[in-house]
């Protein structure tokens, strides 16, 4: 009998984190957008994104 790979669990955190991404890309891709907020929402973006480690 062999042991499942081990992999840290999946939390409410890390649903929740995924969760304000998908926001925060779906926001950023909104037709008229300005500037200033598009340059707000992909330095949030990068954030979260490095929050989860996947940056």
């Amino acid at each position: 009998m062999t042991k499942p790979a081990s992999r840290s669990p999946y939390t409410c955190n890390d649903y929740r984190a995924e969760m304000i991404l998908l926001s925060l890309e779906k926001r950023l891709h909104k037709p008229g957008l300005e500037e200033e907020e598009k340059r707000a929402l992909e330095a949030e973006i990068k954030k979260v994104r490095a929050q989860m480690g996947m940056e």
